[in-house]
């Protein structure tokens, strides 16, 4: 009795671990942006992606592993030719990613070297319609020309290229020394332009200056000018002012019996100055008898001064 109960505890321990094992292995667990490719008797059966999976234990099992992330490979340095027969060792890195996991796994045998593969034939395809000058000045548009060649030639293998980045673009030794000599001439180039820039700049805000100086000295001179026509004016309209001024007043003294006798005694002594005058001109004097008459005087003075006045 003994025996039979070892032997059904032995039986039920191996169908319990039994159990176990299919249940293991019928369980998978697919990890986020992974893909695996179910194959049962040898044969594609489907594609299990993130999350819990079950398959047929001993029957189906996992053909392959693939990434879905973004990668990025190394491509090797290689040489090539431009179109100006400049030969040229260039290098770079690819980034790309598994759209279909079926593809990558059944279209091709190894996609990762598929891929690095054709990134080098385009990218010398490439640099051959190119000259030397424009891989160094159009990198991004010749990048972005072999990322849509290589879309194009691997659209079967279910790769996506995202971008390529030239890392180096190394040429031949004499080809850098004339390029260095070329970029020295070019900045002696700029540099002699910058400074005849300056030596003509500088000019042109001289003559601006001058120009300016003699604009505001003009001005200056004629603002003095106009100045100095309005002050004579100012003092001729003032002496002219004074002169009527002093004119009316005399003719209102002139007026009064005080003003007469006033004008009397100038015009008298005004009369002794002619003859005083006159005497010192010429040597003989003939004076009328009347001459001793303060009246007569009066009036002849008058007659020389008027005489004098017109003879003037």
């Amino acid at each position: 009795m003994d025996i039979v109960l070892e032997y059904i505890f032995t039986v039920q321990f191996f169908a319990l671990a039994l159990i176990v094992i299919i249940l293991k292995s019928s369980i998978i667990f697919v990890p986020q942006n992974r893909a695996f490719m179910i194959e049962r008797f040898g044969k594609f059966k489907s594609t299990r992606e993130a999350g819990l999976n079950f398959i047929i234990p001993f029957i189906d099992r996992i053909g392959a592993d693939r990434s879905l992330k973004e990668q990025a490979v190394d491509v090797p340095s290689q040489s090539a030719i431009t179109r100006d027969n400049i030969s040229l060792h260039v290098d770079g890195v690819l980034y790309f990613r598994v759209l279909d996991p079926y593809k990558a796994t059944y279209g091709v045998d190894d996609y990762v070297f598929a891929v690095t593969q054709l990134a080098q034939t385009t990218m010398r395809s490439e640099l051959g319609k190119m000259e030397l000058d424009k891989t160094f000045e159009e990198r991004d548009q010749l990048n972005a020309h072999i990322v849509e060649s290589i879309n194009h030639a691997s659209s079967p293998w279910g790769i996506q290229v995202l971008r390529y980045e030239i890392k180096d673009i190394v040429p031949p030794n004499t080809v850098m020394e004339a390029m260095e000599a070329q970029m020295k001439a070019e900045r002696v180039k700029r540099a002699q332009i910058l400074e005849s820039e300056g030596d003509r700049q500088s000019a042109i805000n001289v003559a601006e200056g001058h120009k300016q100086s003699v604009v505001l000295k003009a001005q200056a001179e004629k603002e003095e000018q106009v100045l100095q026509a309005q002050g004579e004016a100012a003092a001729i309209l003032a002496v002219a002012q004074a002169r009527a001024q002093a004119i009316t007043e005399v003719g209102a003294a002139a007026n009064t019996s005080d003003g007469q006798k006033a004008v009397e005694l100038d015009l008298a002594t005004q009369a002794i100055e002619a003859k005083a005058n006159i005497a010192k001109e010429s040597s003989v004097v003939l004076l009328p008898d009347s001459g001793t008459d303060a009246a007569s005087m009066v009036a002849q003075a008058t007659t020389i001064i008027q005489s004098l006045n017109s003879g003037k």
